[in-house]
């Protein structure tokens, strides 16, 4: 629309608004309305810079939040008994349970998943045993824990005694203990809680570790990715 138009129409729909309490209050506006094409350039200037600055500081956000890495936590199994079950020092993390419990894994398995480190550590309020794997996680994992420390070997069928009072015998299925793993196969912590950690079998896809815990065995076990790993806390 021409600019004497526009003023024009603009004028006419101000009349009709506020009626005419005076026959100079029209002049006064479109009057005041001339210098208007020049002074409207810069502020649609203005609003397009500012509109795409905003779009630009979205992208950013957006995109540095797909790519920022993942590290899931997922909880291992379900007790096959109602345990008695308490939350651990870190909240993010699932609650202690005081009975045995299995899972299979979320993720597709490998053929055989290649265990390539076991470490521990203490923690406030846990000791910690971490299993971690150079190839993916394997199909499933088992946890049982038992009175006493006495277990048996697999496959020649020794006995032996770890250090501590209560056990928990992890079981991994489709998994590989000496390919990639170099280290000691029987852990003694010195720690509160978990005092000993030694394998137990590592024969045709199946590995046992059993555990020699102090107290009450009472445990949290859940699976990470970056690197794949199994984590397993003993409530101190």
């Amino acid at each position: 629309m021409p600019n004497e138009n526009f003023r024009r129409e603009l004028g006419h729909v101000f009349e009709e608004m506020t009626g005419s309490p005076s026959a100079a209050l029209p002049d006064r506006v479109r009057s005041s309305l001339a210098n208007l094409p020049e002074q409207r350039a810069p502020f649609w200037i203005a609003g397009v810079a500012a509109a795409v600055i905003a779009a630009l500081v979205v992208g950013i956000v957006v995109v540095g939040n797909i790519n920022r890495p993942q590290n899931r936590v997922l909880p291992v199994g379900v007790p096959t008994t109602s345990p008695s079950a308490s939350p651990t020092p870190d909240s993010t993390l699932p609650v202690f349970v005081c009975a045995g419990g299995s899972a299979q894994s979320t993720t597709p398995a490998p053929a055989v998943a290649f265990i390539d480190a076991l470490r521990i550590g203490t923690h406030p309020g846990y000791d910690r045993l971490t299993i971690e794997f150079k190839n993916g996680l394997p199909g499933g994992f088992e946890l049982r824990m038992q009175t006493g420390t006495t277990f048996t070997t697999s496959p020649k069928g020794d006995q032996v005694t770890l250090a501590g009072k209560n056990g928990i015998l992890v079981v991994i299925r489709g998994a590989d203990l000496h390919t990639n793993y170099s280290g000691s196969t029987d852990l003694k912590t010195g720690y509160a809680a978990l005092v000993e950690v030694r394998q137990v079998e590592d024969f045709e896809g199946v590995v046992q570790l059993a555990l020699g815990v102090s107290g009450s065995a009472c445990y949290s076990a859940f699976t990470m990715t970056g690197p794949d790993r199994l984590v397993i806390d003993v409530k101190g």
